[in-house]
């Protein structure tokens, strides 16, 4: 029994420590992708699911991090707020100004920014002080709206409506901008080149060779849980995000930054 009671004792004391560790930490994921539609180089950081987090005071570990990877465009893939009633919203405001002072932002809406669209009411006067605290003119919100990268031939594009009210040019790199990852095949047929999304958070826990085990919707064992996916020779980027939300922890699956280089062989 006493032997029992130190291994348990062993297992919450180690755990306790891998919890505390991984939710408090980010590291940088880097991908590389190549694309004949590309003109030239592009390198994207993709920042995903921060739901307020603070990595450092006033996010300065985030801000440096990105910095260091000097990025063509800083590309957001939604849910760096959290939809709460009466909850500040000031830490994701803030950083979102701070990257545009610095870089072009692209923002996709997840389902916490979508929730405010939605429900105005409900979340009385916080669509309004969203809006009014990413304006800036780096800032590009991506509503069921379409932007051209000028001089790379890409195309970044904003989901939140059904994907067949798109239109959409073979001869573009396109970008789609699509916070949850669930519909990765119908992105694929509708065209995009490259998905990114998050939503998912990693799987909460990352377990060896199974993956992810819940989602933030409490489904077991996501198909979709973080990294590459590959459908009808389309590619998805699935970030494990930044912070926690619905179920507040990780394990084994920190919080993930991500620098995407397109026609880029080696890191500058």
């Amino acid at each position: 029994m006493r032997l029992i009671l130190i291994i348990l004792t062993i297992l919450i004391v180690f755990f306790g420590t891998v919890i505390i560790y991984d939710t408090h930490r980010f590291v940088v994921e880097r991908f590389c992708f190549k694309s004949d539609k590309v003109k030239g180089k592009l390198r994207i950081v993709f920042l995903s699911d921060l739901h307020n987090k603070r990595f450092g005071t006033d996010n300065s570990k985030l801000i440096d991090a990105v910095m260091k990877e000097n990025p063509d465009i800083v590309v957001i893939g939604g849910d760096m707020l959290t939809a709460r009633l009466g909850e500040s919203m000031d830490t994701a405001l803030k950083l979102v100004r701070e990257l545009a002072d610095k870089y072009p932002v692209y923002y996709g809406i997840g389902n916490h920014e979508f929730r405010l669209f939605l429900y105005e009411d409900d979340y009385a006067g916080m669509k309004e002080k969203f809006l009014e605290g990413i304006k800036h003119e780096n800032v590009r919100l991506l509503r069921n709206e379409m932007v051209e990268i000028p001089g790379k031939n890409v195309r970044i594009y904003g989901s939140e409506i059904e994907k067949r009210f798109y239109k959409r040019l073979e001869e573009y790199f396109n970008i789609l901008l699509a916070h949850n990852p669930v519909y990765f095949e119908e992105y694929a047929l509708w065209g995009a080149d490259l998905t990114l999304a998050g939503h998912v958070h990693g799987g909460i826990m990352k377990l060896p060779v199974i993956g992810g085990v819940v989602s933030p919707m409490v489904t077991l064992f996501p198909k979709y849980d973080g990294g590459v996916f590959n459908e009808y020779g389309k590619t998805m980027l699935l970030s494990r995000g930044l912070g926690t939300h619905t179920i507040p922890i990780r394990v084994f699956n920190p919080g993930e930054l991500n620098v995407i280089d397109i026609n880029i062989e080696e890191r500058q």
